[in-house]
C-alpha cells in the first residue's frame, strides 16, 4: 500500500512498515507525534494476505491526499496545534475489530495483521474501533475466573496508535466464527436446560440464556444478573488505566447477538430469501410460569398456558396463519394485548436490570453506556407487524411499542445503537413488505421525543446494496447520529471492492472546520491526516 500526502508543491511518501505474515505487511514505522505523521519519499504500505481469512485481502493501497490550501490568518506563526478539527455533524467514526479478535484460546488472533489495519484506520482519520469481549472467553474455565490478557493487549495496541475504543461485552455465543458460552455455564445447561429459550415445539436457543432467569440462583447458586455483575467488576478493576482516556464507550451485551430481542428468528427458510413472522419465545418453563400467575392475577387463567395457538412458525408468512393477517387477525383481541403487552414487558424489564447494572458499574469512569435495539423490519408494512412481535416489541400500526423501551434507556442514562443505517427499502424484496427506513425513522423519533442519544451501526459485513448511499444519508439528515461503528474489519474490508468507498466515506466525514492555529508551518514536513484533505484511494490486487 503506498500512501503519499501531497501538501503545498511537494509529495510527501508516509512509510509505515506494518510487518505481518498473515496480512504480509512491510515497513517500518516513522514517527506519529500529535496525529502527525513523518513524510519521506519511496515509502509504501503493503497488504498481501496469506491466512485463509485475509486470503482475499491481497492487496497493495495507494492512498493520495491533497492539502487544500486554507485562507491563512497573518496572526499565524507558533507551531501547529495538535488538535483536532471537527468532523462533519460531530460524527465519530468507528471500526469493528474481527469477532475473533481474540481467540478461545485467549491469544490475540490476527495479531500483526490487527496492528496493521489499527495504523491504516489512524492514517484515514477513523476516531476508534470497536472490541467484543466475549463472555466465553474471558471466564471460559470456571464462574469468577477471568482471563484478560488477550483483551489487554489489543487495549495497549489501540492506545498507542492514538485511537479511542469502544468495547461490546458479550453475554452471548457465536456461531460464524465459533464462540460458545462459557464451558461452565454450558455444563449447567447440561443438567438444567430450562435456563435457555425455547420455543412452542420444546426446540432450545443456547446462544445465550433466557431472561426468564436473571434473578433466579441458576448457575451455581447465583443468580446470571449477579455473574454479569461480577464480570463487569472485574472488567472495569482491569481496564481501569483505559478507562476514559481509550476507552470512551461500553455496550452491555442484553441478548441473542447482544441486542434486546428474543431468538425469535433463529430459522431461515432454506428456499426463500424471505424472513418468516418468527415464533415467540416463552416456552422454557421459567417463562411459563411467570405467564401462569400473571394470568392468574389478571383474572384470566386460561390466558397463562402458553403463546398464541394460532401464530405461524419462524419461516412461515404472517398471513399463513390467523393470529398476524391485517384484518380480523387475533392480534388485535382482548387475549394478544393481554399476553403481547406481558412478552413485550418482560424483555424490557430485562433490559433495564443488565443496563442499570451496567450504568452503577461504570459510573464515574468516562465512559458512556450503551445498548443495541434490533431493527425487526420485514412485515412493517403490515398492520401488524409480526417481526417486531414475535422478537418482543409491542409496535403495531395502533401502538408505538419503542416509548417503553426509550424511557428505559432514559432511566439508565445510556445510549441506544441502532443497526439497519446501511438498509434501504428499495433494495428489500417485495413480497416482505419491509421498511428499514420507515422503522429507523420512528425509533429514532421516538428516542428524540424522550431525549435519547443515538448511534448507528451498518447491518451487512458483506455490503448492503446501496449501503454507503444510505449511510451518508442518516448520518448527515436532520436526524444525524454522534457515533457511528462501521462492521467490521476482515478479508472483505479490504477488497479492493470495499476499501476505496469506505476511504470516501471517512473523506467525507473528516472534512474539517480548520481554525488558523491548527495551521501547519510553511516548513514542516509532517501533514496531519485530519487536517483538510481531499483524499483519494487506489486499490491493487497484488
Amino acid at each position: 500500500m503506498e500512501v503519499s500526502v501531497i501538501g503545498n508543491s511537494q509529495a510527501k511518501m508516509v512509510r509505515a512498515e506494518l510487518g505481518y505474515r498473515e496480512l504480509g505487511l512491510f515497513c517500518s514505522p516513522r514517527s506519529n507525534y500529535q496525529n502527525k505523521i513523518s513524510c519521506r519519499r519511496d515509502d509504501s504500505v503493503w497488504f498481501a494476505g496469506r491466512s485463509a481469512m485475509w486470503r482475499k485481502a491481497q492487496l497493495r493501497f495507494t492512498v493520495k491526499a491533497v492539502q487544500s490550501q486554507p485562507v491563512r490568518s497573518d496572526r499565524v506563526s507558533g507551531p501547529a496545534s495538535a488538535s483536532r478539527p471537527k468532523s462533519r455533524d460531530g460524527v465519530r467514526l468507528f471500526v469493528g475489530l474481527p469477532l475473533d479478535t481474540v481467540s478461545d484460546c485467549r491469544a490475540v488472533n490476527h495479531a500483526r495483521a490487527i496492528a496493521a489495519g489499527l495504523k491504516a484506520l489512524k492514517l484515514l482519520g477513523v476516531e476508534g474501533v470497536e472490541l467484543p469481549v466475549w463472555w466465553g472467553v474471558a471466564e471460559k474455565e470456571a464462574m469468577g475466573k477471568y482471563e484478560w490478557s488477550g483483551y489487554l493487549a489489543v487495549a495497549d495496541m489501540v492506545q498507542k496508535v492514538g485511537l479511542k475504543l469502544h468495547v461490546s461485552l458479550c453475554f452471548h455465543a457465536s456461531k460464524q466464527p465459533n464462540i460458545p458460552l462459557p464451558k461452565w455455564v454450558s455444563q449447567i445447561g447440561e443438567s438444567e436446560s430450562s435456563i435457555f429459550y425455547t420455543d412452542r415445539t420444546g426446540q432450545q436457543y443456547k446462544d445465550c440464556l433466557s431472561l426468564a432467569v436473571d434473578d433466579l440462583p441458576v448457575l451455581n447458586g447465583k443468580t446470571p444478573v449477579q455473574v454479569y455483575h461480577e464480570f463487569c467488576e472485574s472488567f472495569r478493576s482491569s481496564f481501569m488505566p483505559f478507562m476514559g482516556s481509550t476507552i470512551t464507550g461500553i455496550s452491555m451485551g442484553l441478548g441473542p447477538d447482544g441486542e434486546l430481542r428474543y431468538p425469535s428468528h433463529r430459522k431461515q427458510a432454506k428456499t426463500s430469501k424471505i424472513p418468516g413472522a418468527g415464533e415467540f419465545q416463552c416456552y422454557d418453563k421459567n417463562m411459563l410460569s411467570v405467564l401462569k400467575q400473571h394470568a392468574e392475577e389478571s383474572g384470566n387463567p386460561l390466558w397463562g398456558l402458553g403463546g398464541p395457538h394460532d401464530a405461524p412458525s419462524y419461516d412461515e408468512s404472517p398471513n399463513s396463519n390467523s393470529f398476524f393477517k391485517d384484518h380480523g387477525g387475533a392480534w388485535e383481541s382482548s387475549y394478544a394485548d393481554f399476553f403481547l403487552s406481558w412478552y413485550s414487558n418482560q424483555l424490557i424489564s430485562h433490559g433495564n436490570r443488565l443496563l442499570a447494572l451496567a450504568s452503577s458499574t461504570f459510573e464515574d469512569t468516562g465512559v458512556t453506556v450503551y445498548g443495541k435495539v434490533p431493527l425487526m423490519h420485514s412485515w412493517y408494512n403490515t398492520r401488524s407487524h409480526p417481526s417486531e412481535l414475535t422478537a418482543g416489541f409491542y409496535n403495531t400500526v395502533n401502538r408505538d411499542g419503542y416509548e417503553a423501551v426509550a424511557e428505559m434507556f432514559v432511566k439508565n442514562s445510556c445510549k441506544m445503537i441502532l443497526p439497519g443505517m446501511d438498509l434501504s427499502d428499495e433494495h428489500q424484496p417485495h413480497e416482505s413488505l419491509s421498511s428499514p427506513e420507515s422503522l429507523l425513522a420512528q425509533i429514532k423519533k421516538t428516542c428524540r421525543k424522550h431525549g435519547v442519544e443515538v448511534s448507528g451501526q451498518n447491518s451487512s459485513d458483506s455490503g448492503a446494496p446501496g449501503g454507503f448511499e444510505q449511510i451518508k444519508k442518516n448520518l448527515w439528515g436532520d436526524d444525524a447520529v454522534d457515533l457511528f461503528t462501521y462492521q467490521r474489519m476482515g478479508a472483505y474490508f479490504f477488497s479492493p471492492e470495499h476499501f476505496p468507498s469506505f476511504a470516501q466515506l471517512v473523506h467525507n466525514l473528516n472534512e474539517p472546520i480548520l481554525h488558523s492555529d491548527d495551521l501547519p508551518e510553511q516548513e514542516e514536513v509532517t501533514a496531519s491526516v485530519h487536517n483538510n484533505l481531499d483524499t483519494s484511494v487506489h486499490v491493487q490486487a497484488v
